[in-house]
Protein backbone atom coordinates (compact mmCIF):
# COMPACT_ATOMS: atom_id res chain seq x y z
CA UNK A 1 0.00 0.00 0.00
CA UNK A 2 2.69 2.03 0.68
CA UNK A 3 3.80 2.05 -2.79
CA UNK A 4 0.98 3.69 -4.60
CA UNK A 5 0.39 6.06 -1.37
CA UNK A 6 4.36 7.41 -2.32
CA UNK A 7 3.76 7.56 -6.07
CA UNK A 8 0.80 9.55 -5.85
CA UNK A 9 2.69 12.38 -3.79
CA UNK A 10 5.95 12.03 -6.03
CA UNK A 11 3.50 12.89 -9.11
CA UNK A 12 1.81 15.61 -7.22
CA UNK A 13 5.34 16.79 -6.29
CA UNK A 14 6.28 16.60 -10.02
CA UNK A 15 3.21 18.64 -11.55
CA UNK A 16 3.27 21.43 -8.97
CA UNK A 17 7.01 21.47 -10.17
CA UNK A 18 6.12 21.61 -13.92
CA UNK A 19 3.33 24.23 -13.12
CA UNK A 20 6.15 26.31 -10.76
CA UNK A 21 8.66 26.07 -13.91
CA UNK A 22 6.08 27.02 -16.35
CA UNK A 23 4.73 30.02 -14.19
CA UNK A 24 8.25 31.41 -14.04
CA UNK A 25 9.23 30.67 -17.78
CA UNK A 26 6.06 32.38 -17.95
CA UNK A 27 7.07 35.59 -16.39
CA UNK A 28 10.43 35.45 -17.78
CA UNK A 29 9.37 35.17 -21.87
CA UNK A 30 5.93 36.78 -21.33
CA UNK A 31 5.89 40.75 -22.28
CA UNK A 32 4.65 42.55 -18.43
CA UNK A 33 2.82 45.70 -19.30
CA UNK A 34 1.02 46.50 -15.43
CA UNK A 35 2.90 45.60 -12.02
CA UNK A 36 0.04 44.49 -10.66
CA UNK A 37 -0.32 40.94 -12.29
CA UNK A 38 1.20 37.70 -11.32
CA UNK A 39 3.33 37.10 -13.47
CA UNK A 40 4.98 40.77 -12.97
CA UNK A 41 5.11 39.55 -9.20
CA UNK A 42 6.47 36.37 -9.96
CA UNK A 43 9.59 38.56 -12.76
CA UNK A 44 10.07 40.43 -9.00
CA UNK A 45 10.55 37.48 -6.80
CA UNK A 46 13.57 36.72 -9.68
CA UNK A 47 15.48 39.82 -9.06
CA UNK A 48 18.62 39.79 -6.93
CA UNK A 49 17.52 43.25 -5.80
CA UNK A 50 15.68 46.50 -6.48
CA UNK A 51 16.39 48.53 -8.94
CA UNK A 52 17.61 52.48 -8.64
CA UNK A 53 15.87 55.35 -7.95
CA UNK A 54 16.61 56.32 -11.93
CA UNK A 55 15.66 53.04 -13.28
CA UNK A 56 12.95 51.27 -10.81
CA UNK A 57 10.01 52.08 -13.14
CA UNK A 58 10.84 50.07 -15.87
CA UNK A 59 12.44 47.02 -13.14
CA UNK A 60 9.87 44.43 -14.89
CA UNK A 61 10.84 45.31 -18.23
CA UNK A 62 14.00 42.98 -17.76
CA UNK A 63 14.03 43.02 -21.77
CA UNK A 64 15.21 46.70 -21.96
CA UNK A 65 18.40 46.23 -20.51
CA UNK A 66 18.82 42.19 -21.13
CA UNK A 67 18.11 42.28 -24.46
CA UNK A 68 19.64 39.24 -25.48
CA UNK A 69 18.90 36.14 -22.30
CA UNK A 70 22.59 35.47 -21.59
CA UNK A 71 24.00 38.38 -23.23
CA UNK A 72 27.22 39.30 -21.50
CA UNK A 73 28.77 43.02 -20.70
CA UNK A 74 28.32 44.56 -24.24
CA UNK A 75 24.69 43.48 -24.24
CA UNK A 76 24.24 45.49 -21.16
CA UNK A 77 26.03 48.18 -22.33
CA UNK A 78 24.82 48.54 -25.66
CA UNK A 79 21.33 48.16 -23.50
CA UNK A 80 22.75 51.62 -21.54
CA UNK A 81 23.85 53.87 -24.74
CA UNK A 82 20.58 53.05 -26.50
CA UNK A 83 19.00 55.16 -23.59
CA UNK A 84 21.53 57.32 -22.56
CA UNK A 85 23.85 58.44 -25.63
CA UNK A 86 22.04 61.73 -26.82
CA UNK A 87 22.31 62.62 -23.36
CA UNK A 88 25.84 62.14 -23.15
CA UNK A 89 26.48 63.59 -26.13
CA UNK A 90 24.87 66.98 -25.37
CA UNK A 91 27.04 67.21 -22.18
CA UNK A 92 29.94 66.83 -24.21
CA UNK A 93 30.85 63.65 -22.01
CA UNK A 94 34.68 64.40 -20.58
CA UNK A 95 34.96 60.52 -20.27
CA UNK A 96 33.73 59.01 -22.90
CA UNK A 97 35.01 55.14 -24.34
CA UNK A 98 36.91 56.79 -26.88
CA UNK A 99 39.10 58.49 -23.78
CA UNK A 100 40.51 55.24 -22.64
CA UNK A 101 40.39 52.78 -25.99
CA UNK A 102 43.26 55.53 -26.49
CA UNK A 103 46.68 53.28 -25.50
CA UNK A 104 48.02 56.28 -23.28
CA UNK A 105 45.04 56.07 -21.21
CA UNK A 106 45.23 51.95 -20.96
CA UNK A 107 46.74 52.23 -17.85
CA UNK A 108 44.41 53.33 -15.80
CA UNK A 109 41.62 50.76 -16.94
CA UNK A 110 43.83 48.52 -14.86
CA UNK A 111 42.24 50.52 -11.90
CA UNK A 112 38.26 51.32 -13.12
CA UNK A 113 37.29 49.42 -16.71
CA UNK A 114 36.03 53.13 -17.90
CA UNK A 115 35.14 51.02 -20.96
CA UNK A 116 31.63 49.58 -19.00
CA UNK A 117 28.25 51.70 -17.77
CA UNK A 118 27.96 49.12 -15.30
CA UNK A 119 31.21 49.57 -13.81
CA UNK A 120 29.63 52.67 -12.08
CA UNK A 121 26.38 51.89 -12.15
CA UNK A 122 25.17 48.39 -10.82
CA UNK A 123 21.58 48.08 -10.86
CA UNK A 124 19.87 45.53 -8.21
CA UNK A 125 22.50 46.11 -5.56
CA UNK A 126 21.13 49.17 -3.09
CA UNK A 127 22.94 48.76 -0.29
CA UNK A 128 26.03 50.23 -2.17
CA UNK A 129 24.26 52.38 -4.82
CA UNK A 130 24.33 55.95 -4.10
CA UNK A 131 22.93 59.61 -6.21
CA UNK A 132 22.33 59.03 -9.63
CA UNK A 133 22.78 55.38 -9.34
CA UNK A 134 26.70 55.10 -8.94
CA UNK A 135 28.10 52.22 -7.11
CA UNK A 136 31.51 53.36 -6.78
CA UNK A 137 32.81 54.58 -3.69
CA UNK A 138 32.93 58.24 -3.15
CA UNK A 139 37.09 58.76 -3.32
CA UNK A 140 36.98 56.97 -6.61
CA UNK A 141 38.40 59.86 -8.81
CA UNK A 142 41.42 59.35 -6.80
CA UNK A 143 42.36 56.26 -8.43
CA UNK A 144 43.42 58.26 -11.59
CA UNK A 145 43.87 61.38 -10.58
CA UNK A 146 45.88 61.28 -7.64
CA UNK A 147 49.77 62.81 -6.83
CA UNK A 148 50.56 66.09 -7.88
CA UNK A 149 50.67 65.81 -11.51
CA UNK A 150 47.11 65.10 -11.52
CA UNK A 151 45.84 67.27 -8.65
CA UNK A 152 46.58 71.07 -8.52
CA UNK A 153 47.80 72.61 -5.28
CA UNK A 154 44.38 74.67 -4.57
CA UNK A 155 43.16 71.26 -4.12
CA UNK A 156 45.34 70.22 -1.44
CA UNK A 157 43.29 70.83 1.66
CA UNK A 158 39.93 69.35 0.11
CA UNK A 159 38.95 65.89 1.33
CA UNK A 160 39.77 63.36 -1.45
CA UNK A 161 36.24 62.08 -1.35
CA UNK A 162 34.57 65.22 -2.13
CA UNK A 163 35.36 65.76 -5.93
CA UNK A 164 31.50 64.89 -7.42
CA UNK A 165 30.10 67.34 -4.72
CA UNK A 166 27.81 69.61 -6.23
CA UNK A 167 29.31 72.58 -8.01
CA UNK A 168 32.57 70.68 -8.24
CA UNK A 169 33.72 68.21 -10.87
CA UNK A 170 31.19 65.66 -12.57
CA UNK A 171 32.08 62.88 -14.55
CA UNK A 172 30.12 63.57 -17.37
CA UNK A 173 28.65 66.52 -17.45
CA UNK A 174 31.05 69.49 -16.44
CA UNK A 175 28.86 72.00 -18.75
CA UNK A 176 28.54 74.59 -15.85
CA UNK A 177 32.07 74.06 -14.50
CA UNK A 178 34.60 74.41 -17.39
CA UNK A 179 37.18 76.79 -16.45
CA UNK A 180 36.46 79.40 -18.83
CA UNK A 181 33.02 79.47 -18.46
CA UNK A 182 33.39 80.03 -14.79
CA UNK A 183 35.85 82.82 -15.50
CA UNK A 184 33.57 84.39 -18.22
CA UNK A 185 30.77 84.65 -15.27
CA UNK A 186 33.03 85.41 -13.01
CA UNK A 187 31.85 88.89 -11.91
CA UNK A 188 27.95 88.62 -12.48
CA UNK A 189 25.70 90.32 -9.36
CA UNK A 190 23.35 87.78 -7.77
CA UNK A 191 20.77 89.05 -9.42
CA UNK A 192 20.87 89.75 -12.75
CA UNK A 193 19.26 93.45 -14.33
CA UNK A 194 17.53 91.17 -17.19
CA UNK A 195 15.52 88.45 -15.43
CA UNK A 196 13.30 87.04 -18.55
CA UNK A 197 13.14 83.38 -19.46
CA UNK A 198 13.22 82.59 -23.24
CA UNK A 199 10.05 82.46 -25.28
CA UNK A 200 9.03 79.60 -26.90
CA UNK A 201 9.07 79.05 -30.84
CA UNK A 202 6.78 76.88 -31.96
CA UNK A 203 4.48 79.07 -33.17
CA UNK A 204 6.90 80.40 -35.36
CA UNK A 205 8.78 77.26 -36.40
CA UNK A 206 6.39 74.44 -37.08
CA UNK A 207 4.85 76.22 -39.98
CA UNK A 208 8.27 75.87 -41.67
CA UNK A 209 8.75 72.33 -40.63
CA UNK A 210 9.08 69.67 -42.93
CA UNK A 211 7.01 66.91 -40.77
CA UNK A 212 4.37 69.51 -39.46
CA UNK A 213 1.45 68.04 -41.46
CA UNK A 214 0.26 71.50 -42.87
CA UNK A 215 -2.02 70.21 -45.38
CA UNK A 216 -4.07 69.47 -42.61
CA UNK A 217 -3.09 72.80 -40.49
CA UNK A 218 -2.52 75.48 -42.27
CA UNK A 219 -1.98 77.88 -39.40
CA UNK A 220 -4.95 79.57 -40.03
CA UNK A 221 -7.57 80.66 -37.17
CA UNK A 222 -11.01 77.69 -37.32
CA UNK A 223 -14.20 79.32 -35.98
CA UNK A 224 -16.52 77.22 -34.37
CA UNK A 225 -18.73 76.55 -37.88
CA UNK A 226 -15.51 75.23 -39.43
CA UNK A 227 -15.46 72.39 -36.53
CA UNK A 228 -15.66 69.09 -38.23
CA UNK A 229 -16.73 67.09 -35.19
CA UNK A 230 -19.61 64.97 -35.66
CA UNK A 231 -22.68 67.89 -35.76
CA UNK A 232 -24.15 66.45 -32.42
CA UNK A 233 -20.95 67.28 -30.70
CA UNK A 234 -20.25 70.28 -31.81
CA UNK A 235 -23.23 72.29 -29.57
CA UNK A 236 -20.87 70.49 -27.17
CA UNK A 237 -19.19 72.88 -24.25
CA UNK A 238 -15.70 71.46 -25.60
CA UNK A 239 -15.96 73.02 -28.80
CA UNK A 240 -16.25 76.41 -26.72
CA UNK A 241 -13.04 75.43 -25.06
CA UNK A 242 -11.53 74.75 -27.92
CA UNK A 243 -12.29 77.45 -30.13
CA UNK A 244 -10.44 79.66 -27.50
CA UNK A 245 -7.69 77.41 -27.79
CA UNK A 246 -4.24 77.97 -29.54
CA UNK A 247 -5.15 74.95 -31.53
CA UNK A 248 -8.10 76.49 -32.96
CA UNK A 249 -5.82 79.55 -33.55
CA UNK A 250 -3.37 77.75 -35.81
CA UNK A 251 -6.10 75.92 -37.38
CA UNK A 252 -5.68 72.15 -35.58
CA UNK A 253 -9.43 71.07 -36.05
CA UNK A 254 -11.16 68.10 -34.03
CA UNK A 255 -10.53 65.60 -36.43
CA UNK A 256 -6.27 65.65 -35.77
CA UNK A 257 -6.86 64.24 -32.62
CA UNK A 258 -10.43 62.32 -32.64
CA UNK A 259 -9.97 60.76 -35.52
CA UNK A 260 -7.99 57.55 -35.96
CA UNK A 261 -7.20 56.06 -39.34
CA UNK A 262 -6.96 57.41 -42.54
CA UNK A 263 -6.42 61.06 -42.22
CA UNK A 264 -9.86 63.06 -42.42
CA UNK A 265 -10.03 66.38 -44.70
CA UNK A 266 -9.10 69.81 -43.28
CA UNK A 267 -12.53 71.39 -43.86
CA UNK A 268 -15.01 68.64 -43.46
CA UNK A 269 -16.19 66.10 -41.24
CA UNK A 270 -14.49 62.55 -41.38
CA UNK A 271 -16.27 60.79 -44.22
CA UNK A 272 -17.58 57.26 -43.66
CA UNK A 273 -14.96 54.71 -43.70
CA UNK A 274 -11.79 57.71 -43.27
CA UNK A 275 -11.77 56.63 -39.81
CA UNK A 276 -12.80 56.00 -36.27
CA UNK A 277 -14.33 58.80 -34.57
CA UNK A 278 -13.10 58.73 -30.25
CA UNK A 279 -14.78 60.31 -27.51
CA UNK A 280 -12.02 60.11 -25.45
CA UNK A 281 -9.06 62.38 -24.59
CA UNK A 282 -7.09 61.96 -27.51
CA UNK A 283 -3.70 59.57 -27.21
CA UNK A 284 0.01 60.45 -26.80
CA UNK A 285 0.26 59.12 -29.90
CA UNK A 286 -1.54 61.35 -31.70
CA UNK A 287 -0.13 64.50 -29.59
CA UNK A 288 2.71 63.73 -31.08
CA UNK A 289 1.91 64.06 -34.55
CA UNK A 290 2.62 67.41 -33.83
CA UNK A 291 5.00 67.40 -30.77
CA UNK A 292 7.64 65.00 -31.73
CA UNK A 293 10.50 65.98 -29.36
CA UNK A 294 8.02 67.30 -26.46
CA UNK A 295 7.21 63.44 -26.96
CA UNK A 296 10.56 62.51 -27.20
CA UNK A 297 11.82 64.10 -24.12
CA UNK A 298 8.71 63.04 -22.32
CA UNK A 299 9.34 59.57 -23.01
CA UNK A 300 13.07 60.22 -21.90
CA UNK A 301 11.83 61.17 -18.08
CA UNK A 302 10.79 59.66 -15.21
CA UNK A 303 7.34 60.46 -16.27
CA UNK A 304 6.94 59.21 -19.53
CA UNK A 305 9.60 56.09 -19.51
CA UNK A 306 7.70 53.68 -18.77
CA UNK A 307 4.70 54.37 -21.88
CA UNK A 308 8.02 54.64 -23.97
CA UNK A 309 9.13 51.12 -23.58
CA UNK A 310 5.43 49.56 -23.58
CA UNK A 311 4.81 49.14 -20.16
CA UNK A 312 1.40 50.65 -18.86
CA UNK A 313 1.75 54.40 -17.91
CA UNK A 314 3.54 55.96 -14.66
CA UNK A 315 1.23 56.33 -11.97
CA UNK A 316 2.10 58.60 -8.97
CA UNK A 317 1.64 55.32 -6.01
CA UNK A 318 4.92 53.96 -8.08
CA UNK A 319 7.15 56.84 -7.33
CA UNK A 320 10.12 56.81 -4.68
CA UNK A 321 8.98 60.08 -3.88
CA UNK A 322 6.10 61.52 -1.51
CA UNK A 323 3.20 62.06 -3.64
CA UNK A 324 -0.39 63.16 -2.91
CA UNK A 325 -3.07 59.96 -1.92
CA UNK A 326 -5.37 61.21 -4.09
CA UNK A 327 -3.29 60.98 -7.36
CA UNK A 328 -1.76 57.62 -6.23
CA UNK A 329 -3.47 56.30 -9.32
CA UNK A 330 -3.45 58.84 -11.81
CA UNK A 331 -2.05 58.06 -15.32
CA UNK A 332 0.78 60.20 -16.62
CA UNK A 333 0.55 60.95 -20.22
CA UNK A 334 -0.26 64.33 -22.11
CA UNK A 335 -3.67 64.84 -20.93
CA UNK A 336 -2.44 64.73 -16.89
CA UNK A 337 -1.49 68.29 -17.72
CA UNK A 338 -2.44 69.56 -20.42
CA UNK A 339 -6.76 70.07 -21.20
CA UNK A 340 -6.67 68.63 -24.53
CA UNK A 341 -9.52 71.50 -25.47
CA UNK A 342 -8.11 74.02 -23.53
CA UNK A 343 -4.65 73.83 -23.16
CA UNK A 344 -3.91 75.94 -19.94
CA UNK A 345 0.17 76.30 -19.86
CA UNK A 346 -0.25 77.74 -16.33
CA UNK A 347 -2.04 74.77 -15.24
CA UNK A 348 0.52 72.58 -16.68
CA UNK A 349 3.36 74.82 -15.08
CA UNK A 350 2.59 74.60 -11.76
CA UNK A 351 -1.31 73.16 -10.67
CA UNK A 352 -0.29 70.00 -12.69
CA UNK A 353 2.88 69.59 -10.45
CA UNK A 354 1.55 70.08 -6.80
CA UNK A 355 -1.39 67.86 -7.73
CA UNK A 356 1.19 64.95 -7.71
CA UNK A 357 4.27 65.56 -5.53
CA UNK A 358 4.11 66.35 -1.93
CA UNK A 359 7.84 66.60 -1.07
CA UNK A 360 9.37 69.34 1.21
CA UNK A 361 10.72 71.06 -2.06
CA UNK A 362 7.12 71.19 -3.39
CA UNK A 363 5.28 72.34 -0.58
CA UNK A 364 7.49 75.12 -0.18
CA UNK A 365 6.95 76.60 -3.23
CA UNK A 366 3.72 78.41 -2.45
CA UNK A 367 4.96 81.65 -1.06
CA UNK A 368 8.48 81.35 -1.84
CA UNK A 369 10.57 84.11 -4.03
CA UNK A 370 9.65 82.68 -7.12
CA UNK A 371 5.98 81.92 -6.48
CA UNK A 372 5.61 85.47 -5.59
CA UNK A 373 6.98 86.79 -9.42
CA UNK A 374 5.12 83.87 -11.24
CA UNK A 375 1.78 85.59 -9.02
CA UNK A 376 2.73 88.74 -10.58
CA UNK A 377 3.08 87.53 -13.67
CA UNK A 378 -0.28 85.99 -14.20
CA UNK A 379 -1.74 89.16 -12.54
CA UNK A 380 -0.19 91.32 -15.18
CA UNK A 381 1.97 93.22 -13.09
CA UNK A 382 5.51 91.55 -14.60
CA UNK A 383 5.98 91.17 -17.66
CA UNK A 384 5.94 87.52 -19.64
CA UNK A 385 8.81 85.06 -18.78
CA UNK A 386 9.19 87.13 -15.41
CA UNK A 387 7.62 84.43 -13.42
CA UNK A 388 9.22 81.10 -11.60
CA UNK A 389 7.14 77.95 -12.27
CA UNK A 390 7.73 74.41 -11.51
CA UNK A 391 7.83 74.09 -14.91
CA UNK A 392 10.62 77.09 -15.56
CA UNK A 393 13.15 74.87 -13.27
CA UNK A 394 12.17 71.37 -14.31
CA UNK A 395 11.10 71.59 -17.68
CA UNK A 396 12.86 74.63 -18.69
CA UNK A 397 12.55 76.40 -22.19
CA UNK A 398 15.62 75.32 -24.66
CA UNK A 399 16.52 74.67 -27.80
CA UNK A 400 15.47 71.73 -28.93
CA UNK A 401 16.74 69.58 -31.92
CA UNK A 402 14.12 68.65 -34.74
CA UNK A 403 14.81 66.94 -37.88
CA UNK A 404 14.89 70.81 -39.61
CA UNK A 405 17.49 72.05 -37.33
CA UNK A 406 16.53 73.42 -33.75
CA UNK A 407 13.81 76.11 -32.14
CA UNK A 408 13.07 76.68 -29.09
CA UNK A 409 10.58 74.88 -26.60
CA UNK A 410 9.58 72.87 -23.59
CA UNK A 411 12.08 70.24 -22.58
CA UNK A 412 9.71 67.15 -21.25
CA UNK A 413 12.50 65.42 -20.15
CA UNK A 414 12.50 66.61 -16.43
CA UNK A 415 15.38 64.47 -15.24
CA UNK A 416 17.75 66.28 -17.64
CA UNK A 417 18.02 69.13 -15.26
CA UNK A 418 18.59 67.21 -12.32
CA UNK A 419 21.68 64.54 -13.26
CA UNK A 420 23.57 66.40 -11.94
CA UNK A 421 22.11 69.39 -9.92
CA UNK A 422 24.48 71.78 -11.54
CA UNK A 423 22.92 71.02 -15.34
CA UNK A 424 19.79 73.41 -14.23
CA UNK A 425 22.71 75.97 -14.07
CA UNK A 426 23.25 76.78 -17.55
CA UNK A 427 18.94 76.62 -18.74
CA UNK A 428 17.64 77.46 -15.89
CA UNK A 429 18.96 79.56 -12.99
CA UNK A 430 21.34 82.17 -15.20
CA UNK A 431 18.47 83.27 -16.82
CA UNK A 432 17.87 85.37 -13.81
CA UNK A 433 20.97 84.84 -11.33
CA UNK A 434 25.26 84.74 -11.50
CA UNK A 435 27.06 81.55 -11.78
CA UNK A 436 28.49 81.43 -9.01
CA UNK A 437 25.29 82.68 -6.80
CA UNK A 438 23.25 79.87 -8.68
CA UNK A 439 26.24 77.41 -7.82
CA UNK A 440 25.96 78.18 -4.43
CA UNK A 441 22.33 78.00 -3.99
CA UNK A 442 22.24 74.32 -6.09
CA UNK A 443 24.81 73.41 -3.91
CA UNK A 444 22.94 73.59 -0.43
CA UNK A 445 20.42 71.04 -0.06
CA UNK A 446 18.72 72.60 3.00
CA UNK A 447 17.76 75.79 0.50
CA UNK A 448 16.83 73.38 -1.89
CA UNK A 449 14.26 71.56 0.16
CA UNK A 450 12.51 75.14 1.15
CA UNK A 451 12.44 75.81 -2.47
CA UNK A 452 15.21 78.19 -2.31
CA UNK A 453 13.11 80.92 0.21
CA UNK A 454 16.63 82.57 1.34
CA UNK A 455 20.51 83.35 0.14
CA UNK A 456 22.80 80.50 -0.35
CA UNK A 457 24.66 79.13 3.56
CA UNK A 458 27.12 77.59 1.33
CA UNK A 459 30.42 78.71 -1.01
CA UNK A 460 31.94 76.86 -3.91
CA UNK A 461 34.84 77.69 -3.97
CA UNK A 462 35.13 76.78 -8.22
CA UNK A 463 35.09 80.32 -9.52
CA UNK A 464 37.41 81.42 -6.68
CA UNK A 465 39.92 78.67 -7.77
CA UNK A 466 39.52 79.70 -11.25
CA UNK A 467 40.43 83.23 -10.69
CA UNK A 468 43.08 82.15 -8.89
CA UNK A 469 44.57 80.02 -11.31
CA UNK A 470 44.59 82.45 -14.05
CA UNK A 471 45.46 85.25 -11.96
CA UNK A 472 49.03 83.31 -11.34
CA UNK A 473 49.39 82.26 -15.23
CA UNK A 474 49.58 85.72 -16.07
CA UNK A 475 51.69 86.88 -13.71
CA UNK A 476 53.87 83.94 -14.74
CA UNK A 477 53.09 85.61 -18.37
CA UNK A 478 54.07 89.53 -17.89
CA UNK A 479 57.39 90.35 -19.14
CA UNK A 480 59.66 90.81 -15.98
CA UNK A 481 61.19 94.21 -14.69
CA UNK A 482 64.72 95.19 -16.03
CA UNK A 483 67.11 94.89 -13.64
CA UNK A 484 68.92 98.22 -12.69
CA UNK A 485 72.55 98.93 -14.08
Amino acid sequence: MAAPHNARWWALWAALTLVGLGVFAAALALPVRDDTTVLAQVRGWLQPGPASHGHHQIALACDACHTEPLGGGEVLQQACMNCHSDALKAANDKHPASKFEDPRNAFRLARIDALRCVSCHTEHRPEITQAMGVTQPADFCVHCHAGPEEMPPSHAELPFDGCTAAGCHNYHDNRALYEDFLLKHADAPALLVRRLLRERSLGEDLPASLHYPQDRFPFQPLDLAAADAPPTLRGHAAADEWLASRHAQAGVNCSACHVVGAAAPADSPPPPGAGTWLDQPPTPAACAGCHAEEAQGFGQGLHGMRSAIGLSPMQPSRARLPMHADAAHRRLDCNSCHTPHRPDLRRAAVEACTGCHADTHTQAYEGSPHHRLWQAEGAGQLPVGSGVSCASCHMPREQLQTSDGSRYGVQHNQSASLRPIEAMARPVCLNCHGLGYALDALADPALAAGNYGAPPAVHVPGIDMARAKDEAYRRSQAPSSPKPP
